[in-house]
């Protein structure tokens, strides 16, 4: 339908071309006089060049887009280079071209442009998007357009080409430092939590409480006429899960540039890190270390988007299966709800070392009834600490209470 509207506007207005010629031609013959055939004669070079654009084949244009790198960091600034090209000498009054992309930056509207060609062959003009918002978009074609001096004519071609950049979320640079282990009574075990390599044997000791039947060593037990157990080499674990809140939100990219700042210093540290996310899909990346871990996590938090129906207190009902109870849980989020510190207390009490991470935007602070919140956590052992961006390099500084 738009396609037809559009044909039968430009039939149209070659309609309106011909009766404005007749019309100045009949009032030159009918008026006679200087006056009257000079305003003919000046009228004709513009409707016979009209009547040639009408006629002109817009398909002699060829349009291309070049980028010269398709991924890029939050605010930083993209250059885009239109080529523009053609065989014929035709002169053209003006070729207006435009680069269509997707809507999180069709706001900036920087890729339109009208030039002026002349006689050229090939034209070339760059522009600039500054500022660059994260996420994935599209620029999916180009839009040509020329046309007379007096408007009446005018000719748009559509070239379809497609082009992908990803943008990552910004990021601080931060020095993560291992939580201490808080359970619901408020006690302090270890900055780390301790594994034991059950496969090797470095030793005997005395029985304590605690230690599995497997771990007794009957040979040495009946020699001593005591209880011993096998002593196993012990290692730290560093181990951490990353829950991100992406409840729909004003300050959500804050929390995934938060995410994106702790990820790279908790792997810079040289421990392990994984990530879940519950927006429009369910993402769970399992803990890992290493570059690839890096460029996984960092990948997608470029893409994730906000999720209208789900809080993060729903998130850990749903999901507390999925989270390994010998790895730190930090909880990324930006409102901290009664229904949050209830379910964080649920999983203290199952051992769970949980931290909740509260990012706020530059400048601003918690809200009475999140301070109130907090004060209640702090009594129940839960440890909530604010971070603003911008300052996420103190985010282990001290905790909220």
């Amino acid at each position: 339908m738009k396609r037809f509207l559009r044909k039968l506007n430009r039939i149209w207005k070659l309609i309106l071309l011909f009766l404005l010629i007749a019309m100045v031609f009949s009032y030159a013959m009918f008026q006679g006089g200087f006056v009257s055939w000079f305003l003919f004669y000046s009228f004709l070079p513009f409707a016979l060049y009209g009547l040639l654009i009408a006629g002109y084949p817009i398909r002699d244009w060829q349009v291309k887009r070049k980028i010269h790198k398709y991924e890029y960091s939050a605010t930083e600034e993209m250059h885009i280079e239109i080529e523009l090209t053609r065989n014929t000498f035709f002169p053209i009054f003006y070729v207006m071209v435009e680069d269509s992309f997707s809507s999180a930056l069709e706001e900036k509207n920087m890729g339109k442009k009208m030039l002026m060609p002349g006689f050229r062959r090939s034209l070339t003009y760059k522009y600039t998007v500054k500022e660059l918002p994260r996420g994935e978009h599209i620029f999916d074609q180009l839009l040509l357009q020329i046309g007379d001096p007096l408007g009446l004519i005018e000719k748009e071609k559509v070239y379809i080409q497609v082009d992908r950049i990803l943008v990552y979320p910004p990021f601080e640079e931060m020095v993560y430092k291992p939580l201490e282990n808080h359970y619901e009574q408020g006690m302090t075990s270890s900055k780390e939590r301790v594994q034991r390599d059950t496969t090797m044997a470095v030793g005997i000791r005395e029985y304590q409480p605690g230690d599995r039947f497997s771990w007794i060593n009957w040979k040495a037990s009946a020699r001593r006429n005591n209880m011993m157990t096998k002593e196993f080499e012990q290692k730290q674990s560093h181990d951490i899960m990353i829950v991100m809140d992406c409840e729909e939100n004003n300050r959500f990219d804050a929390v995934v540039s938060f995410a994106a700042s702790i990820t790279r210093a908790i792997l810079k540290k040289g421990a392990q890190v994984g990530l879940l996310s519950i927006d429009v899909d369910r993402t769970i990346f399992p803990i890992r270390g290493g570059e690839s871990q890096q460029q996984l996590l960092l990948y997608h938090l470029a893409k994730v988007r906000t999720a209208k129906d789900i809080t993060l207190a729903e998130v850990l009902d749903n999901e507390s299966s999925q989270l390994p109870q010998q790895a730190a849980v930090m909880l990324i989020t930006s409102k901290l709800t009664r229904e949050l510190v209830e379910k964080v207390g649920w999983l203290s009490s199952k051992r769970y070392n949980v931290a909740v991470f509260v990012v706020t935007g530059k400048k601003e602070g918690l809200s009475s009834d999140e301070k109130t919140l907090s004060a209640f956590a702090a009594k129940r052992g839960i440890r909530v600490l604010h971070v603003s961006e911008g300052r996420f390099k103190e985010a282990f500084g001290e905790v909220v209470a």
